[in-house]
């Protein structure tokens, strides 16, 4: 499970301060996926980070009593100057799995042929964001942060294989995603929040969401 309780975080801009969250509790037990509808700018990234542990709120707490992933993308923990194949070994052993097991997945599924033994220092954005995900998706997580969805990955087999999984993870995981576009969440999650003004609006249902999102956006 992860858990807020009263949990506020905000920043200073230099003119004013920037309120993500006031005073928000939630609960997402596992078993229940849940996708969150944010605007862009409202702090969709700070949010995820906090989830994963890598932001720590101004007040109130975050329980944790699972396995949470890194969020999708994130290149904590992960050097530059080493190669993919040197990182993957690395993260493995720090996780207690099997070097092996997680440096053939993330070969397999990156598919960056002789980069992978390249260092990340010489990858494309695109490149970077194809091994982050396999390494994600190599660790053994109960529950998976997802901001803004599949990486911005131009390759088509990458990512048919990286959805194929992720589609079965539903299955045996809880998955967490964070986005402006609604139908990015339909793929992954039924509940639905909406964050907005410092707010978590929780939902049953991401039809319902959507209805108080599509208000405030577009009204």
């Amino acid at each position: 499970m992860l858990e807020f309780e009263n949990v506020s975080k905000s920043f200073w801009t230099g003119s004013h301060r920037k309120v993500i969250l006031d005073r928000v509790s939630m609960r997402v037990p596992l078993g229940e996926s849940l996708g969150v509808l944010a605007p862009n700018g409202t702090g969709k990234t700070t949010l995820i980070r906090m989830m994963a542990g890598l932001e720590k709120p101004d007040e109130g707490e975050i329980r944790r009593t699972c396995r949470v992933s890194f969020p999708l993308g994130f290149m904590g923990g992960v050097v530059s100057k080493h190669s993919a194949m040197e990182n993957a070994r690395f993260i493995a052993r720090l996780y207690g799995l099997d070097p092996d097991y997680v440096e053939s997945f993330c070969r397999w599924l990156c598919d960056l042929g002789e980069y992978f033994d390249q260092p990340l220092g010489t990858y494309s954005q695109g490149m970077k964001a194809r091994f982050t995900f396999s390494l994600m998706l190599a660790l053994d997580f109960d529950m998976y942060l997802i901001d803004e969805g599949m990486p911005g990955s131009t390759d088509v087999n990458f990512n048919r294989k990286a959805g194929d999984i992720l589609a079965e993870r539903l299955r045996t995981t809880t998955i967490i995603i964070v986005s402006h576009q609604p139908e990015i969440l339909a793929k992954f999650a039924r509940k639905a929040a909406v964050l907005m003004d410092g707010k978590l609006h929780m939902f049953e249902t991401l039809e319902e969401a959507k209805q108080l999102y599509d208000y405030e956006t577009q009204g």
